[in-house]
């Protein structure tokens, strides 16, 4: 047997064999591995993971930027990137000589509000150096968009108050504590929590709100901050299920014609339906009038209105937008934010923009003709990645040009998915506003994450 084998054959004592295997003021062999004679074995179950004389070594440790170790241009030794000639830094991120214009570096360094590395660094070549002046780390990521002196406690100095863990300037609490900065603690059992926040449906506030020691905070639709639609122990009540599409133009429940009983209507004499908006009278069955409602559309009016026996009335009242025999035409889908129909160079058909000669696109925005060369117009189509229109579209006159075969691909470089954006009804930004890049930007007189908020008259 080597020296190694066994306790038998070490000339060390246990002393002398501990001192060669232990980190200068730590653990023996890092904590990763045992000492056997002086000699450390490090404990892997992946080979190559734990390495070095103490075990002090592990690939995963290096500097990652844009997903990969070492920027792609160096390798791992022993936790530090060895960066490969023309390029340095921490994650060998930075070219040693730069080939780009102050413009196209700055393009490259901007988030997704248009701010050069979140206002918290410098940028080098189209590469983000954050600041961290005290040398902490404590800001970092692509556009040094993550600040975790964010998660550190006024009074005890400590991230997440000692209790969580910090991603991304967002404290995540351990069992048992809750708060920002994860400084409250709960006097009940995590199981407790779990139990009293579980609704009938078994779901933790029915999905509908937060668990907070025990107690749900409901995701409340009211802008006012009043008691809203959503309510109960466990969220379990949700009062818009009483609203019929249309009824979110005014705080009318149940069309007008019953109670709403914690998310369930209660019709009066003379109506019926799921939500009351079918009267007794009319000789169409609540299936029926729906349909003939329907038309080409998932839902009834589009919707856009209310359909009472079959008949559409489009919402909101008194908007001439909005029409068709479904509500299946919406022209204020032909307007930008600005509220400019067709960008002026165009007219608008039912919700959607016929341009002018010389003109192109959804709203008419682009112009055919162009005084820049091929090489300029790629410049400003390019995503920080070098990727042309983040491969999603075309590039023409220095503007992106989504594919309209996919719809829901928006942005400037293409690279917003519409599908990001909140839905209320089944319908994204609930028809009442644009999505702009995973954000609803509401029309005016509407409110809420998903624009589902009329905020105007009741109707009639």
């Amino acid at each position: 047997r080597s020296s190694l084998g066994g306790r038998s054959s070490c000339r060390l004592s246990r002393t002398e064999s501990e001192l060669r295997c232990r980190v200068p003021g730590g653990k023996l062999c890092s904590g990763r591995g045992r000492c056997e004679c002086g000699v450390c074995i490090c404990q892997v179950t992946e080979s190559g993971k734990y390495y070095g004389p103490l075990c002090e070594c592990h690939d995963w440790m290096c500097e990652i930027y844009d997903g990969k170790v070492c920027a792609g241009h160096g390798k791992c030794d022993c936790g530090k990137c060895k960066c490969d000639e023309g390029w340095y830094g921490e994650a060998c991120q930075y070219p040693t000589t730069c080939n780009l214009t102050r413009k196209k570096s700055n393009e490259m360094c901007k988030n997704s509000q248009d701010i050069i590395c979140s206002g918290a660094g410098t940028c080098q070549c189209g590469r983000c150096k954050c600041a961290n002046s005290e040398g902490n780390e404590l800001v970092y990521g692509k556009f040094c968009e993550c600040d975790d002196r964010e998660c550190i406690d006024d009074e005890t100095e400590e991230i997440c108050t000692g209790h969580g863990k910090c991603y991304c300037g967002n404290c995540y609490c351990e069992a048992g504590w809750h708060g920002d900065k994860c400084e409250f603690q709960c006097d009940i059992t995590p199981w407790e929590i779990k139990k009293r926040c579980t609704s009938p449906d078994g779901k933790i506030c029915s999905n509908r709100g937060t668990c907070v020691c025990g107690e749900c905070t409901c995701h409340d639709v009211d802008p006012t901050g009043d008691w809203g639609d959503i309510h109960g122990d466990t969220c379990e009540c949700d009062e818009r299920n009483c609203k019929a599409v249309y009824d979110r133009y005014s705080d009318d429940f149940c069309s007008g014609h019953g109670q709403c009983n914690c998310g369930r209507c209660d019709c009066r004499e003379g109506w019926t339906g799921k939500k009351c908006e079918h009267p007794r009278s009319c000789p169409l069955s609540a299936e029926e009038s729906a349909k003939k409602c329907q038309g080409n559309s998932n839902l009834p009016c589009s919707g856009r209105g209310r359909c009472e026996c079959g008949q559409c009335t489009c919402f909101p009242p008194g908007d001439n937008r909005v029409h068709g025999k479904n509500c299946e035409c919406d022209d204020r889908q032909c307007e930008n934010v600005d509220g400019d129909v067709c960008g002026g160079h165009g007219i608008c058909s039912c919700g959607r923009c016929i341009c002018q000669d010389g003109w192109f696109g959804k709203l008419c925005q682009h112009s055919r003709k162009c005084n820049m060369t091929e090489e300029e117009s790629r410049s400003l189509c390019e995503s920080a990645d070098g990727v042309l229109c983040s491969g999603k579209g075309s590039c023409h006159c220095g503007k992106c040009i989504c594919s309209p075969q996919e719809w829901y691909i928006s942005g400037d470089l293409c690279e917003c998915d519409d599908r990001d954006c909140d839905k209320h009804d089944g319908l994204i930004c609930t028809g009442n506003g644009v999505c702009s890049c995973g954000n609803c930007e509401c029309w005016e007189g509407w409110n809420g994450n998903a624009c589902e908020i009329w905020l105007g008259r009741e109707y009639p």
